[in-house]
């Protein structure tokens, strides 16, 4: 899929709702633990109940991996279930040497079929390189996430170095900064805003203005909304540009709305509410 579809989808549907199939089979509704493809089946009702309201679905491939070879193909058919004009991610994280990522690369994007995938930066440019070869394919790249423990590495402050010249004079100056500005101002550079977005983390609002000073024109993916605590208003209004540039994902909060036999409705409920709310926001804050 490319930028421009993409953003018709988004202002066609007044929505940039990313919509997350992370399916356990043990909190989908009881009434369905039985069925033969109970985990197939919870996500083709869910599509069903919520295509209209959404742009993007993104699959978190490891309560698929979790089940085996069965897995993978429930994981198949849900991709190949998904309306292609819906933006396909596989949240896999991948990353690693050259000939590796190409392997990664074609398994997500030549045999599952999805538009993108999630990348850890952590190796450097040439494990990222082989899933920017492909045309009308994004790389997501892990920038600054959600959990608690991005304190650890991401938001430590490392000091760096500019050597720069002046009228002849060679001068050295030193500059504090996050250790994930140092990786999206490194990895903007791998790829370009048609091929190339980054997480940010819902609950990392407050960092926005400064990463759209770093990144003003790739698309981020922003989950942390819903369960996490992450403010949609927060994100919307720091993060958003005049062609949207954001996809938000909520997981939990829409797909286990509901426990009973209507529990695609609720979720269809539930993402109604969201898409709501991200139709004033893109009125308020695209002009």
């Amino acid at each position: 899929m490319t930028r421009e579809q993409l953003i018709k989808e988004i202002f066609l549907k007044k929505s940039y709702l990313c919509i997350g199939l992370d399916t356990d089979i043990n909190k989908i509704p009881k009434h369905l633990q039985s069925h033969p493809d109970a985990v197939f089946e919870f996500n083709r009702q869910i599509i069903d109940a919520t295509k209209d309201l959404c742009v993007s679905y993104k699959i978190n491939t490891a309560f698929y991996e979790a089940m085996g070879t069965k897995g993978w193909d429930v994981m198949e058919k849900t991709v190949n279930y998904i309306p292609d004009t819906h933006f396909k991610i596989a949240d896999a994280k991948r990353g690693d040497i050259g000939n590796t990522s190409f392997q990664y690369a074609k398994a997500f994007f030549e045999t599952l079929k999805f538009d993108a995938i999630t990348v850890a930066p952590y190796m450097g440019e040439d494990s990222i390189k082989p899933f920017l070869e492909y045309e009308n394919k994004w790389t997501i790249v892990l920038g600054l996430t959600s959990n608690p423990s991005a304190m650890d590495f991401e938001l430590k402050q490392v000091l760096t170095q500019i050597d720069e010249l002046e009228e002849g004079i060679h001068t050295r100056k030193h500059h504090i900064t996050f250790l994930y500005e140092s990786v999206l101002e490194a990895a903007a550079d791998w790829g370009t805003p048609d091929n190339l977005m980054f997480v940010i983390g819902a609950t990392q609002a407050n960092q926005l203005v400064n990463i759209r000073k770093i990144i003003p024109k790739n698309f981020l993916l922003v989950p942390g909304i819903g369960f996490q605590g992450g403010s949609l208003g927060e994100v919307s209004k720091y993060g958003m540009i005049k062609d949207c540039g954001m996809l938000v994902n909520v997981s939990r909060a829409i797909i286990y709305a509901g426990e009973d036999d209507d529990f695609a409705e609720e979720a269809k409920a539930i993402a109604l509410q969201y898409q709501s709310e991200m139709k004033v926001y893109l009125t308020n804050y695209i002009s």
